[in-house]
């Protein structure tokens, strides 16, 4: 049992991982207001090596789970959702926006010979702003929809957490 959990767990960051990488690194390239693809791309892969690191360092799920349980929440609620979609995200956005934006303003920076009259902390700031709204939504909608269809690929009790009998 405890071997698929572990996958369980291993899947789920993969998933949310690329998921989120994918959908926010489009999200803050297009709002630069320089949308590129190759832009897009680096801010994808790096997005994601960020937020696999992440995910396999934090275990992000038992957080949310334990900071749900302190207020007396119970899994799978509207109420323990909406906290645990919000400490996945405070996890997450600002780590990876923050590597993200300093990736960008140096570039932009390296690129203008220091001349691009950028700001970082408005910068980062917007970004974050954007991303972490944009990602507590997709996390909100996300992580049930990933953690439904895991435990059924391993035969895993939603409701109980053991293993489904045959």
């Amino acid at each position: 049992m405890h071997g698929k959990i572990k996958k369980l767990y291993r899947d789920m960051s993969l998933l949310m991982g690329f998921t989120m990488s994918f959908c926010l690194s489009i999200v803050g390239t297009a709002t630069s207001g320089h949308f590129t693809v190759p832009g897009w791309l680096m801010s994808f892969a790096v997005s994601l090596v960020i937020s696999l690191i992440i995910g396999f360092v934090i275990p992000v799920g038992k957080v949310g789970g334990d900071v749900s349980a302190s207020f007396n929440l119970v899994r799978g609620t509207m109420a323990a959702r909406l906290v645990e979609s919000l400490v996945s995200n405070l996890i997450y956005t600002p780590i990876i926006t923050f590597l993200m934006v300093t990736l960008a303003y140096t570039v932009v920076m390296k690129q203008s010979g220091g001349q691009a009259g950028l700001q970082f902390g408005p910068m980062f700031f917007h970004s974050l702003l954007v991303t972490f709204i944009v990602g507590y939504i997709l996390v909100f909608f996300l992580q049930p929809f990933f953690i439904k269809r895991l435990m059924k690929k391993y035969g895993i009790d939603a409701e109980y957490g053991s293993e489904k009998k045959s």
